[in-house]
């Protein structure tokens, strides 16, 4: 069997005899998009749940879906461990040291058996070291681990920023974001909140829906402090006090300080942010499979992180376009206690609503347990795929169909509750019942060799040495710091507190100042006892808009662009390349100095006359007009280009989950148009199947009649029994021509059965080859990426200020205190 990869389909294992405990030579190949309607594994420990569960996620990997995937115990950080070259040096850091002893080897010689192992393993399953090549190439391997600097650290910051979403529109969603946040937040506390009658629950709600209708994002200092001094006056008819009062707050502020006072808190504070696109992808646009390692964590900690998570994810959902393809996986190593059926935890809520939503969004969860008494069937009821492994006692198995038999009836498909429980009785290790809704009917299947090494759960320790297998980025964007010139070569010229007058008509404008005095002082690496003074530096400012429109590709943007011009500039007028600072608006800019502050000298005569000054707008103008473009990246293929706030990353990531759109409508298009021919030869192949067992009988009986007759024969030429007669002769004469006749349909049947396992042999081939163009067209698609110019029009480009201006700076020390040091006070670049 020669695999075809990223064609959508998942590779699992093998179709299983239960009446001969074997397995058979047909591949179960398990199509990706069902996952959308989501999944549910069961097994008790030594199952095999684990290896089935990562050969999904090796079988995601290979077919560019990324994951998020929930480690409560550490076993699927064993995706990280994958070695293309099989070698025993590969393995002996990772295998279990008490192992080897147990089997009265040393490490090396476990290693080395170890080796072997896998190896042949892989073998046996027709799995190649070039496939665990193309596996390690397909997605990138990552384990995350939150409240730790043992892997890589999620700060959950980005929990309390508020979404970009309108209140206007979307007040329902943001409030049960708002819902989760404080859930997760009061669990840490452990309190369980009901959100109708809990005072810390309708308090923390409305802190937060207090800044986040601001667009404000808080953090935790920020949001205890709100605890002690609300922001809002009114708790629905109620005041604060009166509602609850300030010595109770100040008890609940007291219980949340307490967690964040611990020094083991601060790392939940550091790393990457919450962001379930980084999660998902890598700058590049890469398909990452995010390993949230949670072993470490206490179960409160645990309910809070996966409570946090599963919101950010609801949020992501709610911003995708609609597939029919299976655009990412959540995976739940061990749902128990996270979606029980009574209880109501708080993760449960954002776990139904993804559950019940994320399928229009391709958006698939697998959610295993050990543990079936202690889930949600109800729930579950949204699964469209089962794996059923071996249970651990009857009290679960009659519960498992108890619950299967209740989504079948609700679904109205058929459910044959004692065929069911006589297979999931006769299952062993690795070998798994498939009910699939998508299915006619259940499968019986061993699964298959893992490509990663199942050496069974990670330590902290050993997740360290990932480190240096962090995802391979590009480097987050860092504002470098402004230039600062430290110290002044010249003493600074003598200032005034007189403004320059300016000619009749000309008005001068002042740049906000954006850094306190105090803030100066520490730049400046200066004590408060310095002398500080605020000085404004002339300047010319020249602000506009460019607009960019192609209504072919529906791209529309306005970009305002700014730009000051220094009076020592050599050509005032064409020196714009130079001159370009982050985007201002007019409203920002004052009318007036700050109080007490100098003027270092005047602005030159050429920016303070109106035809001087309409001179420049017109330069100012042309300069935007022939020096602007917006750069596009589009896929013309795909017939796709990035939106003008799309970064390039997630452009690649919308081009992927297009082109895997269009294979699987492709690939579906082949399977429909080839069914219908190889179901043609595979029945006529069944029957000529059948004919040749007849024709076999056929054979045998001539072949015992022609004996007799033979022998009948003889004795009668011989008058054995009586008289000789001559049609005995003919007789079996006749009945030799019928049993070479009857062995001629054997060999007639055994050359057609030959012909038609050869068509059936060449239409497979044909169709392996056709796939295998379909999965390399859409490959080769996501090269053809280029960069669409869209340049402005005339009328595109406004001016909508060129003025004299005022650029203020802190002059700290100077005179007494030798060269003074020169702080901006305000900013060029974007901080």
């Amino acid at each position: 069997m020669n695999l075809i990869e990223k064609l959508g389909a998942f590779y699992i294992g093998r179709h299983y005899d239960l009446e001969s405990n074997k397995t058979i030579d047909e591949t179960v190949m398990y199509d990706a998009r069902d996952l959308t309607t989501h999944a549910v594994c069961l097994g008790m420990t030594g199952s095999g749940k684990t290896g089935l569960c990562v050969d999904i996620l090796e079988e995601a990997a290979l077919d560019s879906v990324p994951a998020i995937i929930i480690d409560p115990k550490g076993d699927i950080t064993n995706l990280m461990l994958t070695f293309p070259d099989l070698l025993p040096s590969d393995f002996r850091p990772w295998v279990n040291i008490d192992d080897a002893r147990r089997k009265g080897l040393t490490v090396d010689e476990y290693s080395e058996t170890v080796s072997k192992t896998w190896r042949n393993g892989l073998a046996r399953w027709n799995q190649s070291p070039d496939r665990i090549r193309v596996l390690k190439d397909s997605a990138e391997f990552c384990v995350f681990t939150p409240g730790s600097d043992a892997g890589v650290g999620i700060s959950i910051l980005s929990a309390l920023t508020p979404p970009d979403t309108s209140w206007d529109t979307d007040a329902e969603l943001i409030r049960e974001q708002i819902q989760g946040v404080v859930n997760a937040l009061l669990s840490l506390v452990e309190i369980d909140a009901d959100p109708l009658s809990s005072r810390e629950y309708i308090l923390l709600s409305s802190i937060i829906e207090h800044y986040w209708r601001k667009q404000e994002s808080l953090d935790l200092p920020l949001l205890i402090a709100s605890i002690q001094s609300p922001p809002v006056e009114k708790l629905g008819v109620f005041d604060v006090e009166a509602f609850f009062p300030s010595k109770e707050r100040f008890k609940f502020a007291i219980a949340m300080n307490s967690i964040i006072a611990s020094p083991d808190f601060q790392s939940w504070l550091g790393g990457e942010p919450l962001d379930i696109n980084s999660l998902l992808y890598t700058t590049q646009g890469k398909p990452r499979h995010s390993i949230i390692y949670l072993a470490h964590l206490s179960d409160s900690q645990r309910m809070f992180f996966v409570t946090l998570l599963l919101e950010r994810m609801v949020s992501w959902m709610r911003t995708q376009s609609g597939t029919t393809s299976l655009r990412a996986l959540l995976y739940f190593d061990e749902v128990f206690g996270f979606l029980p059926p009574v209880a109501e935890p708080p993760s449960k809520k954002p776990m139904l609503r993804l559950l019940k939503q994320a399928r229009a969004f391709g958006l698939g969860l697998v959610l295993t347990t050990q543990n079936p008494m202690d889930i949600d069937y109800k729930a579950m009821s949204n699964a469209g795929t089962w794996f059923i492994g071996r249970l651990q006692t009857d009290r679960d198995k009659q519960r498992l169909l108890d619950g299967l038999e209740s989504i079948s009836a609700q679904s109205g498909s058929g459910f044959n509750r004692g065929e069911i429980d006589r297979i999931i009785s006769s299952l062993d290790s690795r070998v798994f019942l498939l009910h699939n809704v998508h299915e006619d009917k259940t499968a019986v299947f061993q699964t298959r060799w893992a490509m990663s090494y199942l050496r069974g759960p990670l330590t902290r320790d050993q997740i360290r040495s990932f480190k240096h297998r962090k995802a391979q980025t590009e480097p987050r964007p860092v504002t470098q710091a402004e230039p600062v010139k430290n110290t002044m070569q010249e003493p600074a010229p003598k200032s005034s507190q007189v403004l320059p007058a300016m000619p009749p008509g000309i008005k001068q404008v002042f740049l906000p100042v954006e850094k306190t005095k105090g803030q100066a002082l520490d730049i400046a690496g200066a004590g408060t006892g310095q002398r500080i003074d605020l000085v404004y530096k002339p300047v010319l400012v020249a602000l506009g808009k460019v607009s960019f429109v192609n209504r072919k590709r529906n791209i529309s943007k306005t970009d305002p662009r700014s730009f000051l011009l220094q009076p020592d500039s050599s050509d005032i007028v064409t020196d714009w390349e130079q001159a370009e600072i982050r985007p201002l608006t007019v409203d920002k800019l004052a009318h007036a100095a700050e109080p007490d502050a100098f003027f270092s000298e005047s602005h030159p005569s050429e920016w303070t006359t109106l035809k001087s000054l309409k001179h420049i707008s017109k330069d100012f103008s042309n300069h935007l007009y022939y020096n602007s473009v917006l750069e596009i990246p589009f896929n013309r293929i795909l017939k796709l280009n990035a939106t003008p706030e799309e970064s390039t990353s997630d452009f690649t990531v919308r081009c992927r989950e297009k082109a895997r759109e269009l294979r699987d409508i492709e690939v579906d298009k082949l399977r429909e148009k080839t069914r219908t021919k190889l179901d043609r030869l595979q029945t006529r192949l069944a029957r000529k199947e059948r004919k040749l067992e007849e024709d076999k009988d056929d054979y045998r009986g001539r072949k015992s009649e022609e004996l007799l007759s033979a022998g009948e024969s003889l004795a009668g030429l011989f008058g054995l029994f009586g008289s000789r007669r001559s049609s005995a002769l003919s007789s079996a004469a006749r009945r030799r021509r019928m049993t070479n006749s009857a062995k001629a349909d054997i060999e007639e049947s055994k050359e057609e059965i030959e012909r038609l396992e050869e068509d059936i042999k060449e239409l497979e081939e044909e169709v392996r080859e056709k796939a295998e163009a379909i999965v390399e067209k859409w490959e080769a698609a996501l090269e053809e990426t280029d960069i669409l110019e869209v340049k402005p029009r005339r009328s595109d480009v406004q001016i909508t200020l060129v003025s004299p201006a005022w650029i203020p700076v802190y002059i700290v020390g100077g005179e007494e205190n030798g060269n003074p040091v020169m702080v901006p006070a305000f900013s060029t670049i974007a901080e």
